[in-house]
């Protein structure tokens, strides 16, 4: 299978690209981490351009597999006036590439009769997240998109899911967790398993969704947050 994964440089989708089993094309904008993968795609998916690129890229590569991993967080209190330009980067990124990307990705998919989408979203679009409102709103967007896609492309052999997760061991994490005023100790407590998911944990769970065995789940928003979700 051909599988594609966005922000595949670092964190969780790199995780996912090196656990995976198929022609892997990596996704970024930093090439020369990408140079690790025989296939890869260098272009910014905060952009117009870029995410054409990228478009034309899944058509001319066939892809299987679609995993929209790229994803950006920017602490946006609605108390004080939101940056216009934070605004833009956060919803180019975060929702309005996955859709243009999936768009592209679906003709090839319907036509072969299988196909298979996953999209990275986070908790905070299940729960929402104080001073993070742009970021909660992208990522409530992505699962919400998630469920009318999935009613149009059932019928044809193709799924999408979005997978949530809580707090995760990676660089945006931790970028995150400098924007809020507590610590890293102080969050972990009020994780009902008192840790970070790992991001292998994310790929793990990729690999079966991709999977022919995961063909009933479709449509689904499913939350890995060592019980982040559940409550306190």
């Amino acid at each position: 299978m051909n599988i594609l994964v966005t922000g595949a440089s670092r964190g969780i989708g790199k995780s996912i690209a090196e656990n995976l089993d198929g022609i892997i094309h990596a996704v970024g904008r930093n090439e020369e981490l990408l140079k690790a993968y025989d296939n890869y795609c260098v272009c910014d998916l905060s952009t117009y351009e870029g995410m054409k690129t990228l478009g034309d890229y899944i058509n001319k590569n066939k892809i299987d597999v679609l995993i929209n991993n790229a994803g950006a967080y920017i602490e946006s209190p609605i108390t004080k006036e939101i940056s216009l330009g934070d605004l833009d980067y956060m919803m180019m990124l975060n929702l309005h590439a996955p859709l243009y990307l999936i768009s592209r990705a679906i003709p090839y998919m319907k036509a072969q009769g299988f196909g298979r989408i996953v999209n990275i979203g986070s908790i905070s679009g299940v729960m929402g997240e104080a001073y993070a409102s742009v970021y909660s709103a992208t990522k409530s967007g992505l699962i919400g998109a998630t469920k009318a896609i999935a009613l149009e492309v059932a019928e044809y052999g193709v799924t999408i899911n979005t997978i949530n997760p809580g707090w995760v061991e990676t660089d945006l994490g931790n970028e995150s967790l400098n924007a809020n005023d507590f610590s890293k100790d102080e969050i972990t407590s009020c994780i009902p398993q008192k840790r970070f998911i790992a991001p292998i944990e994310i790929a793990n769970l990729v690999k079966y969704l991709i999977s022919k065995e995961a063909k009933g789940f479709t449509g689904q928003s499913i939350n890995l947050c060592a019980g982040l979700s559940v409550g306190y």
